[in-house]
């Protein structure tokens, strides 16, 4: 579901690079308020793994198209919204800048799409409450597969509002939405499924994790070197082993662009040509991937091992740098003098 730069107009990214950028500032400013350091670590290995998530996708039955984990929901789960949100900016920039997965102009919107709306809606308003204080685990299932859907409902949703409003493309709006909506229930049941998974095993290994997420406390005092080390493996394995089987039928924007015929405005602008000249120096692993079916898009192929290995690398070094920002901030935060 990553946007290409092609689908938005310059004033709808610019609002939506501006909505990131607050709603990121506000996260690094409620992190910067907590002095707990004992996040970080599992930001940096859960970003990885999110990472290598998004380079497998697999085939929805029946329609020729495929679809890939999110993996906000997740984020959020284990390590609250504000540190789930810069993790999932993290993993978007570093997609954007060195593997030409979703365009550098289009970054906010995926950010929004695929971060806020898991983060600040549907963790918060779908979750928590089905969850509640003390989950069972047939709540938290139930609490994760509804809001695995309604997160990825309102992502799709707003991929569709964003690509209209820029008039990128000729397709009707009531159109485009019955085409997206339905494909990414699908694949947000098999987002909530995986998720639901992952969260009982933490569960079951980790029950005092959960709790300190969903609340203001801090991370619980116990090592969580365990966890890290299961998760740096699961990235590492997903990153590169996995992602070769990824399969190649386009993703659900792709499918549903394709299966309208739907004609899309060349991205003819000035700042798109900057943009696109400017990725095409930083994106890396681009020649790993081929061409897919949507206009714009990319395709993960079979032998990624070393890119998705590189990826996941990179996600834990941009984990690194926001840690050390957020250490910064506290420092500076507590050496100011009180009013």
């Amino acid at each position: 579901m990553h946007m290409s730069d092609a689908l938005v107009s310059p004033m709808v990214a610019g609002t939506l690079w501006a909505a990131t950028a607050g709603a990121a500032a506000a996260s690094a400013r409620a992190l910067g308020e907590r002095p707990d350091d004992r996040r970080v670590p599992l930001m940096g290995v859960l970003g990885a793994f999110v990472f290598a998530a998004q380079l497998v996708n697999f085939a929805i039955p029946g329609t020729g198209s495929s679809g890939h984990l999110g993996g906000g929901l997740l984020l959020s789960i284990l390590l609250g919204p504000p540190a789930a949100f810069l993790v999932m900016t993290s993993v978007l920039t570093v997609q954007a800048l060195f593997f030409a997965d979703g365009g550098l102009l289009a970054l906010g919107c995926n950010v929004v799409n695929l971060g806020f709306f898991t983060a600040f809606i549907a963790y918060p308003l779908v979750f928590s409450p089905i969850a509640g204080s003390r989950p069972s685990r047939p709540r938290l299932a139930a609490a994760a597969v509804a809001a695995a859907v309604v997160g990825l409902q309102l992502g799709s949703l707003g991929v569709v509002v964003e690509t209209v409003v820029s008039g990128r493309t000729e397709l009707p709006l009531g159109s485009f939405l019955l085409l997206m909506q339905p494909i990414h229930l699908a694949i947000g049941l098999v987002e909530g499924g995986v998720t639901a998974a992952l969260v009982l095993f933490v569960r079951d290994a980790r029950p005092d994790l959960l709790r300190s997420a969903s609340t203001s406390r801090p991370f619980p005092l116990g090592p969580l070197r365990g966890l890290a080390g299961g998760f740096l493996l699961a990235a590492l394995l997903t990153a590169g082993v996995f992602s070769g089987f990824a399969s190649p039928k386009p993703d659900g924007l792709e499918w549903s662009l394709a299966r309208a015929s739907a004609g899309e405005a060349a991205p003819a602008g000035r700042l798109h040509r900057i943009l696109s000249r400017i990725q095409e120096r930083t994106a890396f692993f681009a020649e790993g991937r081929e061409p897919a079916a949507g206009p714009g898009e990319s395709r993960a192929i079979p032998g990624l091992s070393l890119p998705g290995l590189a990826g996941a690398a990179l996600t834990l070094a941009f984990a690194g740098l926001l840690s050390a920002g957020l250490r910064a901030l506290r420092r500076r935060s507590r050496a100011a003098p009180a009013p």
